[in-house]
């Protein structure tokens, strides 16, 4: 059940990322979070997204504006490096507070609060109009790199705050989609080499057959994403996806997740 589940979703993000403005991993993350520990999920989601990131820059990325990749990506990776290191370090931070419902113990973890908060503040990215609409003036998009990468170091919440930074920068957008999957592949790349010490030395145990699995349903759905949904606006799977996003994080920091 768990592999049908992430892999559809896995099929249905891939494909709506591309153009709808919320991104794989905000699909994926809290998919994995129901079968897995949440920094594993954090792990599960950031290798899935980088492989399909990667699909998507070999169909797209020589259309990349090398420009705005330097001025944005390269802040963008620090940042990762730092966001990444930060959830490492509150990984292994220990239960602030313990209660019991229905006869269980609910443990609350530093992590499972900060994971649980961006996931809340995210979703207000595509729920809420203001939010959605948020755009930047193109001589912030270092600053851009700077909060993307961070966010995306922690948690993989990028794509809201770097489509705000970038929608400004006068790309077309065959050329905007490319330089975000550009961008996007450089923070996973940073984030991944964090978290790759810890696979090798099995910290961190991982579930092969699943990655892979859901990597190939990404692909298709990129596939199909590029074929169909071009034109095609999905503002009420966005509100969907946001309210779930509401109550995941909710119940992230409750610890019942």
């Amino acid at each position: 059940m768990d592999y049908f589940v992430i892999c559809i979703v896995a099929f249905i993000g891939s494909g709506l990322t591309l153009f709808s403005g919320f991104g794989l991993g905000t699909l994926l993350l809290p998919v994995f979070g129901i079968f897995f520990p949440i920094e594993i999920a954090i792990v599960l989601t950031a290798i899935v997204h980088f492989l399909n990131n990667i699909f998507k820059f070999i169909l797209f990325g020589k259309n990349a504006d090398k420009n705005v990749v330097l001025k944005f990506g390269l802040p963008a990776i620090l940042f990762a490096f730092l966001g990444a290191k930060l959830l490492d370090f509150l990984s292994h931070e220990s239960i602030i507070y313990s209660y019991t419902l229905n006869h269980k113990t609910i443990n609350i973890t530093l992590l499972k609060i900060t994971i649980g908060i961006l996931l809340i503040v995210f979703a207000l990215f595509d729920f809420i109009p203001k939010f959605k609409k948020m755009e930047f003036d193109k001589k912030y998009l270092s600053l851009g790199g700077i909060f993307s990468g961070f966010f995306g170091g922690i948690s993989g919440h990028q794509g809201a705050l770097r489509s705000a930074f970038l929608v400004r920068a006068g790309l077309s957008k065959e050329v905007f989609v490319a330089t975000g999957v550009v961008i996007a592949c450089m923070i996973d790349v940073t984030r991944l080499s964090v978290y790759i010490p810890k696979i090798i030395s099995n910290e961190i145990s991982l579930d092969y057959k699943l990655i892979s699995f859901a990597t190939i349903s990404a692909f298709i759905g990129v596939y199909f994403g590029n074929k169909l949904l071009q034109k095609t606006t999905i503002r009420t799977i966005q509100n969907i996806v946001a309210v779930l996003l509401l109550i995941y994080g909710g119940l992230l920091i409750l610890g019942i997740i």
